[in-house]
């Protein structure tokens, strides 16, 4: 399967689904992946075939995207700073956004800087551990009870977002669709109550084979589900 590494750390301005038309900043090493998640579904390709060899990009750069997980870079804070000093003196009116997978909400660095930007979006795909073990596959300890309780602690100033998609992997179901799944994964967004809920499903191709698409019916139904509760969400198939 193709997949997408950014070679530069700016690219776009692209058309994101979510966030409109937006300028990324990779802050990744421009030859390779490095990410605290190793996503079965990733655009960027899985961790193992994707080893960088080049250094990450110096805090002159300005990104919170592209290759792996943007706040895995030790100035994550003085990038997010810099960023938004440049924002307000040449374009004020512009949104500084964040696409994380929120593995890193427990450095106090990583959490000083995700409240300091616009729309930070942070997944959560959900509550159930064996699944984020087989889909997320996180190659760090990843406890998801504390990371909700970080995000719980950004007092609604964030957004939701969530991969839902049907198919298996490995001999197993990676379909997040139902209940079992919907159910607590609702109840985990009535504690955080964030400012939205970004829902989306697989629009790429992906490293691996066997994952399907979610259903549009099947994401606006959910959407439903989380407007019921007074939250915000968008759809997107």
């Amino acid at each position: 399967m193709s997949t997408v590494i950014y070679p530069g750390p700016v690219f776009g301005p692209v058309r994101s689904r979510r966030l409109g038309k937006s300028l990324g900043v990779n802050l990744s090493p421009a030859d390779g992946k490095i990410c605290s998640f190793d996503c079965i579904y990733c655009e960027c390709g899985l961790n193992d075939e994707r080893r960088p060899k080049l250094k990450m990009p110096s805090p002159e750069a300005i990104t919170y995207s592209g290759n792996g997980e943007p706040t895995s870079h030790p100035d994550f804070l003085n990038i997010v700073r810099d960023t938004l000093a440049l924002r307000d003196k040449y374009c004020p009116q512009a949104k500084v956004c964040l696409l994380t997978n929120a593995t890193h909400l427990n450095r106090d660095d990583v959490f000083e800087a995700v409240r300091l930007i616009d729309r930070p979006c942070l997944k959560l795909d959900t509550v159930d551990a064996d699944y984020i073990r087989l889909v997320d596959r996180p190659n760090a300890r990843y406890d998801v009870k504390e990371v909700i309780e970080r995000i719980k602690a950004l007092r609604g100033r964030c957004v939701v977002q969530t991969m839902f998609m049907q198919g298996s992997f490995a001999g197993q179901s990676v379909d997040n669709t139902t209940e079992k799944y919907v159910g607590p994964w609702l109840e985990a967004l009535s504690q955080i109550r964030p400012e939205g809920v970004d829902i989306y499903t697989l629009a790429r191709e992906t490293p691996v084979v066997g994952l399907k698409k979610a259903p549009v019916e099947t994401l606006a139904q959910i959407a439903a589900r989380v407007e019921s509760l007074g939250i915000s969400a968008h759809w997107y198939g």
